[in-house]
């Protein structure tokens, strides 16, 4: 069974849970440490031999555009997540299209291949932007991985299928939910990033092997360059909750992703969109 590592291009400053403490009109006079971040993960798997796909922001390739084209020497997939990190049910759908427009240009610009994969900062496609899919769709995207199908106080559809599907009617676009684990009647989110950072191992190792063993599916992992730098400055203004998720266990994290490469078999999410679409409902 192959699972889809993925890897959330964007700078420490850039995550939603800074968002209402540092102001956008900052980010230039801070210090830029994604393309030395994205470079390691880059070290580190080619030292792995896996494949992976890197949704990066429009405002990160538009100023790194030679990390874009090492990207997709050291073959692995550039796809969108959007230009600025800005939620997308806090867009109008006009906006939102001319945020799809703007970052795709850039990254196809950057890395001179074509994008087919979106994100959405922060899984932010839920019920409150019900018209984002069938715009993805119009915009010819192949597949999104925008959804996480649980409850949290930053993001989440909990309704969502756990699995891929199709969320426009005569359209092959295919929703690639991130991975989700069962215990009990609940469920629980496993997909990589702070909870992957934060929690066991163990877990994360069991959870994927649930989900490949018991629903014979692939897993969606993801993480972001940010969590393999312990160095990064601290911001002291931001809430304590937001300071405890972000900064815990950055240290450890470049060891865990190294197990979880050689625990499981890897590829890019593209490589899975056209099986997983087959199968959705």
């Amino acid at each position: 069974m192959r699972n889809a590592l993925s890897v959330d291009v964007e700078d420490w400053f850039q995550v939603g849970a800074f968002e209402r403490t540092i102001d956008r009109a900052d980010w230039d006079g801070l210090a830029h440490r994604v393309e030395r971040n994205t470079d390691a993960v880059l070290a580190l798997f080619a030292e792995a031999g896996v494949s992976a796909t890197f949704f990066t922001l429009g405002w990160v390739a538009e100023r790194y555009p030679a990390l874009m084209r090492r990207i997709v020497a050291a073959g692995h997939e550039v796809a969108s997540h959007g230009y600025d990190h800005a939620r997308v049910f806090t867009f109008t759908p006009d906006q939102f299209r001319a945020d799809l427009r703007k970052a795709r240009t850039i990254l196809e610009d950057a890395s001179g291949h074509a994008v087919t994969g979106y994100r959405a900062p922060s899984f932010s496609i839920d019920p409150r932007a019900p018209w984002a899919h069938m715009i993805l769709a119009e915009e010819g995207y192949r597949y999104s991985s925008s959804v996480a199908p649980i409850r949290h106080d930053h993001y989440g559809w909990p309704d969502s299928p756990r699995f891929a599907w199709k969320p426009v009617a005569d359209s092959p676009l295919v929703e690639l939910p991130v991975t989700t684990a069962k215990w009990g009647g609940r469920t629980l989110a496993a997909g990589g990033g702070g909870f992957f950072r934060l929690l066991p191992y163990g877990f994360s190792r069991w959870a994927i092997r649930q989900v490949n063993q018991q629903a014979g599916r692939p897993a969606i992992i993801y993480f972001h360059p940010w969590e393999i730098d312990p160095g990064q400055p601290r911001v002291a203004g931001a809430p304590l909750r937001s300071r405890i998720r972000h900064y815990s266990n950055l240290s450890a994290m470049a060891g865990k992703l190294r197990r979880l490469t050689r625990d499981f078999a890897w590829t890019r999410v593209d490589a899975l969109a056209d099986a997983e679409a087959a199968r959705a409902p």
